[in-house]
C-alpha cells in the first residue's frame, strides 16, 4: 500500500501558549469554583449578631469632633478595652456573590486570634457602588457600637474592595477603617466581560466610569493604609495592573501574588497569611510585614 506524504507543519495561531503556570491556575479555579458553589447556599443566610451590645467607652455627647474622633453617645457604662485587643475585621465579598467566600479566610483569622469578624452580605440587585458604600458605613457604625471598637480592618474581595475604597476615600470612612485589604479589586477599572456591562454596578467598574474617576481625585490627609493584593494570572482584572492601588494621598502596599487566579484570591493559604501580616502590623507611618521598601510600594506574597 502507498503512503500518504507527511502533512505538512500548520502555523500555529498568533498568541501567547498558555503556560502551565497558567493551567495550574486555571484548574485551582474551577476547584476552587466547584467548592463555592457548594458553599453558596448556606452564606445567603445573613450572619448571626450578638443580642447585646459589648460595654464600650465612654464619649461625649454630639457629632464627630473637629479631630475626627467619635462623639457618638453610648448607653452603657464604659469598659476598658484590652490593649491588644484588635479591631473588628469586616469581609465583604465580590459580585454576585456572599459571605461564603470567606469560609477559608474566617478560620484563619479566628485561628490567629482575631475574635471580631463580621461578614456582611449586600444585595446582588444593588446597583450603584457609592450606595452599597452608604450601606457599609452604617454597618460599621453598629459594629462600632456593639463591639465598643473605635475603628474596624476591612477585607474586599474584588467589587467589595472598590466599595469599601470609596467608603474610606469618598465618605469619610478613613475615620473608621484603620487597614482596607483589597483582593483582586479594580482600582483602576477593568475591561473584562463586555456583556456583562448590562448590570449599572459593572460599568461602574470599568475604567473611566465615574465612580473611578472620583477614587482618582484628590485625598489629602486620608488616614486608612492599604494594602492591595494582585495576580498576574487574574483574567478578571484587564489590565492585571488594574488592581494595584495607585494614588499619590494613600498610603498603600501593593502585593503581587503568583501562580493564582481571581477566585482563589480569598482561600489561599499564602494570601492568608499575607492577610493577617497586613493586619497586624503597626500602625500607619511603618512598613506592613508583607512590604519592602516604602509604603507605596511593590513587594510579593507567593
Amino acid at each position: 500500500m502507498k503512503l500518504l506524504p507527511p502533512l505538512p507543519t500548520l502555523p500555529r495561531p498568533p498568541g501567547p501558549r498558555m503556560s502551565s503556570a497558567l493551567l495550574g491556575a486555571t484548574a485551582l479555579e474551577l476547584a476552587v469554583l466547584v467548592g463555592h458553589l457548594i458553599a453558596y447556599p448556606f452564606g445567603l443566610i445573613p450572619e448571626r449578631r450578638p443580642p447585646h451590645p459589648r460595654p464600650t467607652r465612654p464619649a461625649n455627647t454630639g457629632a464627630d469632633g473637629p479631630d475626627g474622633g467619635d462623639t457618638t453617645p453610648h448607653a452603657a457604662t464604659a469598659l476598658p478595652l484590652a490593649a491588644d485587643d484588635a479591631p473588628p475585621v469586616v469581609l465583604l465579598h465580590g459580585f454576585i456573590d456572599n459571605r461564603s467566600a470567606f469560609v477559608v479566610l474566617r478560620r484563619a483569622l479566628t485561628r490567629h486570634g482575631h475574635r471580631h469578624l463580621e461578614s456582611l452580605n449586600y444585595s446582588p440587585l444593588t446597583r450603584d457602588i457609592r450606595a452599597a458604600a452608604e450601606l457599609l458605613g452604617l454597618h460599621v457604625e453598629e459594629i462600632r457600637a456593639r463591639t465598643g471598637h473605635s475603628q474596624v480592618d476591612i477585607v474586599g474581595h474584588s467589587l467589595g474592595g472598590l466599595i469599601a475604597r470609596y467608603y474610606v476615600q469618598r465618605l469619610g470612612g478613613d475615620r473608621r477603617v484603620r487597614t482596607l485589604v483589597t483582593l483582586g479589586t479594580p482600582h483602576g477599572g477593568t475591561a473584562v466581560a463586555p456583556g456583562a456591562g448590562i448590570h449599572p454596578i459593572v460599568r461602574q467598574m470599568r475604567g473611566g466610569s465615574s465612580v473611578i474617576e472620583e477614587l482618582r481625585s484628590p485625598a489629602p490627609g486620608c488616614r486608612t493604609r492599604f494594602v492591595s493584593f494582585w495576580s498576574e494570572l487574574d483574567q478578571v482584572m484587564v489590565p492585571v495592573e488594574t488592581a494595584c492601588v495607585d494614588h499619590p494621598d494613600l498610603d498603600a502596599v501593593n502585593v503581587r501574588v503568583t501562580g493564582i487566579g481571581h477566585l482563589a484570591l480569598p482561600v489561599h493559604p499564602t494570601v492568608a497569611a499575607a492577610i493577617l501580616e497586613a493586619l497586624d502590623a503597626p500602625e500607619a507611618g511603618e512598613d506592613t510585614a508583607t512590604a519592602t521598601g516604602s509604603s507605596t510600594g511593590a513587594t510579593s506574597a507567593a
